[in-house]
């Protein structure tokens, strides 16, 4: 699992922080940690930076239990799945079941945006469901960027929440094309206030111009996670880490440490849904990995014109995504991992030293100036993909059983909008949240291997072969064009 060194760093016997590929020496990673149990702070830079007293995994469940709600998951769908059902009746037994630790998984992984962004565009949504639906899909999403930081106030989670917006440069003459497409579009619904920046403005290496998206916030997301885990149980929730869940059904959710017996059943795996064999086709686990880079100075950011609470990202096929951080690092990030058969989730696929390459090469790309700079922590980690790229939040009011995700990556937001529209379809409300139009949707299953290996990894080929296709003629791509219905453009 370890990383490649980058040019220029200290050798692995000169700092054994750098061994790991995580910035965490092997002595601080074991520092206060029960033998047996797993390196928590080596999943991420984000985990790393919160220590071990943190990350202490709460008792498993101590047997048979029973509950009003069991969730499944104790990501951020979960988590805040439980904290609105506790807002709506405070007296309701919650259960919360996580296999590690809180916020182990995508949630306290990502790379802290923030954002209005869902996994289908609202044009996609409109084709879809009609224009009525897709707008009250967008302003939802807009607005949940304030419920975020709202709500994790009023939870008392100091998450490093900053709502600066989201710069996505335009960094040739095809890309500022796709910019001002994106700019027509958007102001064709009239709902997001986005502008475009000239090139004076937009300081990334080459940059012609830029896309500014006020609604989007910075965002640690362990701290967020970790938060909202202790403010659930403050609560009332119990949280049962440690505790592997083997199947579920309709009243019962059973563990490998007891059965829970429970009124309502909430199925929150994301990625890791394609581990039961219930859900294995449902969603694919997708690897996205990330660097972090050492600390730089204030006049570094000064230099290249991104602030406190600024993401980033630019107009290319195959993503990345970045941000300052609140102690001045790039975290950065992007796809280009495969897919591994039969939805395959190990840890050792977390780290591959050829993207993580990539990633630092993209990055010295965009800001030239941190070339220099040490890349201290180097990690990844599966996010859920369904096969029409549509997320949902879903109730059966026949099983009892509520499921949400499918975020495609935009999960840091939309995961609170999901467990605020759980608790209303939970607790039989009926809201503007309900009527939304991801409630009760149900996307295709994957295909069986190998069709689902092939074409997964078919469609990131093609995403490098669009980015390259546009350097070369200078066009936009035809793979791209081809591929835009299938990841829901």
């Amino acid at each position: 699992m370890s990383a490649d060194q980058d040019a220029g760093a200290d050798t692995p016997s000169q700092d054994p922080a750098r061994q790991t590929g995580t910035g965490v020496s092997p002595e601080a990673a074991t520092g206060g940690r029960p033998e047996g149990l797993p390196d928590y702070r080596a999943l991420s830079f984000w985990h790393d930076s919160l220590g071990d007293g943190a990350l202490a995994p709460r008792a498993p469940l101590p047997g048979d239990a029973d509950a009003d709600v069991a969730i499944v998951g104790g990501g951020l769908t979960g988590l805040w799945t439980a904290w609105y059902l506790l807002r709506h009746e405070p007296r309701l037994r919650v259960v919360v079941l996580e296999k590690q630790i809180a916020g182990f998984g995508a949630s306290g992984r990502n790379g802290g945006w923030c954002s209005a962004l869902f996994p289908r565009s609202t044009a996609s949504l409109e084709r879809a469901h009609g224009r009525d639906a897709a707008l009250a899909m967008r302003r939802a999403m807009i607005e949940t960027v304030d419920e975020v930081g709202r709500a994790a106030s009023e939870a008392g989670v100091d998450a490093d929440y900053v709502k600066g917006g989201t710069v996505a440069y335009a960094r040739s003459a095809v890309q500022l094309a796709a910019a001002r497409a994106e700019l027509a579009e958007a102001g064709g619904f009239g709902v997001d206030r986005i502008e475009l920046w000239g090139a004076h403005r937009a300081r990334a290496a080459g940059a012609l111009g830029a896309v500014f998206d006020p609604a989007c916030a910075r965002v640690h997301p362990a701290k967020l996670v970790r938060g909202l885990a202790t403010a659930v149980e403050r609560a009332g929730a119990t949280i049962a880490e440690q505790t592997e869940v083997l199947e579920w059904g309709p009243g019962r959710v059973t563990t490998s440490h007891g059965t829970v017996t429970a009124d309502r059943v909430v199925i929150a795996t994301e990625g890791y849904g394609a581990t039961f064999r219930a859900t294995h086709r449902r969603v694919l686990p997708l690897y996205s990995l990330m660097i972090a880079t050492e600390p730089l100075p204030d006049s570094f950011w000064n230099e290249v014109g991104l602030a406190h609470g600024q993401t980033f990202t630019d107009f290319r096929h195959l993503l990345i995504y970045g941000q300052r951080t609140a102690d001045n690092r790039f975290a950065f990030g992007g796809r280009g991992a495969r897919y591994h058969w039969g939805s395959a989730i190990r840890p050792g696929y977390d780290r591959d030293p050829r993207v993580f390459e990539h990633l630092r090469r993209a990055l010295i790309e965009l800001f030239p100036a941190v070339a220099e700079a040490e890349i201290t922590h180097r990690w990844g980690g599966p996010l859920g993909v369904p096969r029409d790229w549509h997320a949902s939040a879903s109730y059966d009011p026949s099983t009892r059983i509520a499921t949400a995700g499918g975020y495609v990556g935009d999960g840091l937001s939309t995961t609170n909008l999901a467990g605020r529209t759980l608790a209303d379809l939970l607790t039989g409300a009926d809201t503007e949240l309900t009527r939304l139009p991801w409630v009760n949707h149900r996307s295709p299953d994957w295909e069986p291997e190998p069709l689902r290996f092939l074409g997964s990894n078919a469609g990131m080929l093609a995403m490098s072969a669009a980015d390259a296709e546009e350097r070369v003629t200078g066009r936009p791509s035809i793979a791209a064009r081809v591929m835009g219905p299938l990841v829901g453009h």
